[in-house]
């Protein structure tokens, strides 16, 4: 009996050492010590001896249960270490198609701003930006816009001091332009702007514009109209209308508010657009005189135009989302629909 427990040892521990991987370790423990392993059939063998004879096979066996669960155990943490040969955690079949890695894309915000300029690009109007962080009198003096004017209070516009703040328009680089170029100009300013709204369904603090800005000899109203229709219905679709209303901005004059026609109803009238059948689409009018004189430019001799549109409100006029929100959430499921 202790020669056939020699043996079942000899056996299985250089089975144990053998074994590469988890799994034919698994295999080894149900052979040896599993309820109907090898040391059953040993311990039923015992019956057979004589008695005296027993209790020193029983203890035999049972030491070497205890050697070759511990040997089992060793072989185990030396595989989880990395001493042993690597086990294979992935099978790889070839047959199955393959899996087209995610690959990001700009922000629907981004996408419109590249479509933005690629219109007016068409027309003719460069690029131009500027500073986020301006000087007051960028932002509001060069603009016409006088002290007592409530989009100069703290509760209007974010100050870092009475000289500097975060520009609420990007009126600044028309001003920036003109000061260190002369007529003619035709231009464009995309960026963000800042003003200290309660953030809700349609307000954020910080949302995007894009100011155009025309001047030449013998620019008029006509040529602003023609140019944001031609804007409006490329963007937009292309029997698309837009109309002026009376307005008033410091540095425009005469000032309007442009709408243009509900893309849903067709300007017939829906809940989209309030049952009115149309959409208020920005502000625009021609550059005040006063304008021109801050910035050298000869008010007799030139006139030009300047419009702003909310690029955020474009976009969700274009897609129909109700939420200026969304687009600041970095919810994927939101974003990876553009």
């Amino acid at each position: 009996m202790q020669t056939k427990l020699a043996a079942i040892g000899e056996e299985a521990l250089a089975a144990i050492q053998a074994a590469g991987s988890a799994a034919e370790l698994e295999k080894l423990r149900v052979k040896y010590l599993g309820r109907k392993g090898v040391f059953r059939d040993v311990m039923a063998d015992l019956k057979s001896l004589p008695p005296e004879e027993k209790p020193k096979i029983g203890q035999a066996a049972n030491r070497l249960k205890k050697e070759i669960a511990a040997a089992i155990d060793n072989v185990k943490k030396e595989l989880q270490a990395g001493k042993g040969p690597a086990e294979p955690t992935v099978t790889f079949d070839p047959s199955l198609p393959g899996r087209r890695p995610n690959i990001g894309h700009r922000h629907p915000i981004t996408q419109m701003i590249d479509r933005i300029k690629d219109i007016f690009g068409r027309m003719g109007f460069s690029v131009a930006y500027g500073p986020d962080v301006d000087y007051a009198r960028n932002n509001f003096e060069a603009l016409n816009i006088p002290p007592d004017h409530p989009s100069r209070d703290a509760f209007d516009t974010f100050y870092f001091d009475k000289d500097v703040v975060l520009r609420s328009q990007t009126s600044t680089v028309q001003i920036r332009v003109m000061e260190n170029q002369p007529p003619p100009v035709r231009v464009i300013a995309p960026g963000k702007t800042y003003r200290p709204d309660t953030v809700d369904a349609t307000h954020c603090f910080m949302f995007h514009q894009v100011e155009g800005l025309y001047v030449d000899e013998g620019v008029t109203m006509a040529d602003l109209k023609a140019v944001l229709t031609m804007f409006a219905r490329e963007f937009f679709y292309p029997d698309v209308t837009i109309r002026f209303r009376p307005h008033f901005f410091p540095f425009t004059e005469p000032s309007v508010e442009v709408d243009v026609s509900c893309a849903i109803c067709g300007g017939k009238g829906c809940s989209v657009c309030s049952r009115k059948g149309w959409i208020e689409f920005g502000g625009a009018g021609m550059v005040d005189p006063n304008v021109f004189e801050g910035v050298g430019y000869d008010a007799e001799k030139y006139t030009g135009f300047a419009f702003g549109l909310g690029i955020d409100r474009l976009v969700m006029m274009k897609y129909g989302i109700d939420d200026i929100r969304r687009f600041f959430e970095n919810d994927m499921r939101f974003l990876s629909q553009f």
